[in-house]
């Protein structure tokens, strides 16, 4: 029995692709809406939760690899990745079932949320490459790389994962009942 083996050059190809796929998907679906199907307006507050779990999540994970933990900062990333794609099929599944909610906030707090939706979209676009090529990096045990990628992945990965809360938050009194 071959075990396949994969350098950071032939990771690196797959995980170009699958950062420039997954933000242009997710933009094609947006555009489509699914016919008869009742809205799933269940969906925001429990993606909006996951966010805060895979913040929490994350810290915890940077906890533990101070501390030595390596398998449980291995198992915490793993399944921060995993529920970051739970989000992403619940945010698209709920954006191809109902209408984009209008923010009904005035003022300042007007621009403080659209700054804060954007910079939330935005690096959320580019989180992406971020955690596959830290995680890439961990995998294929190139840890000193892994590092400091990590130090640039983790605060801004940290840091969607608060602001999609906090979007939440800001736009949820003005979702349709």
């Amino acid at each position: 029995m071959s075990t396949i083996t994969f350098n950071e050059k032939q990771v690196s190809r797959g995980i170009t692709i699958i950062s420039i796929l997954i933000p242009v998907v997710v933009a094609i679906l947006f555009g489509v809406r699914l016919p008869n199907v009742e809205p799933l307006s269940l969906l925001p507050p429990i993606y909006a939760g996951i966010n805060g779990l895979t913040a929490v999540l994350l810290v915890v994970a940077v906890w533990a690899i101070k501390n030595g933990n390596r398998q449980l900062h291995q198992r915490l990333m793993t399944t921060c990745i995993a529920l970051s794609l739970v989000f992403l099929v619940m945010y698209v599944a709920y954006h191809m079932t109902s209408d984009s909610t209008t923010y009904g906030g005035e003022g300042w707090l007007r621009y403080l949320y659209y700054f804060i939706l954007i910079s939330h979209i935005l690096l959320s676009i580019a989180i992406i490459p971020l955690v596959l090529h830290t995680y890439a990096r961990a995998y294929l045990k190139n840890y000193e790389r892994h590092r400091k990628l990590a130090r640039i992945t983790f605060p801004v990965w940290l840091y969607v994962a608060v602001t999609g809360v906090i979007v939440y938050l800001m736009i949820s009194p003005y979702y349709s009942v």
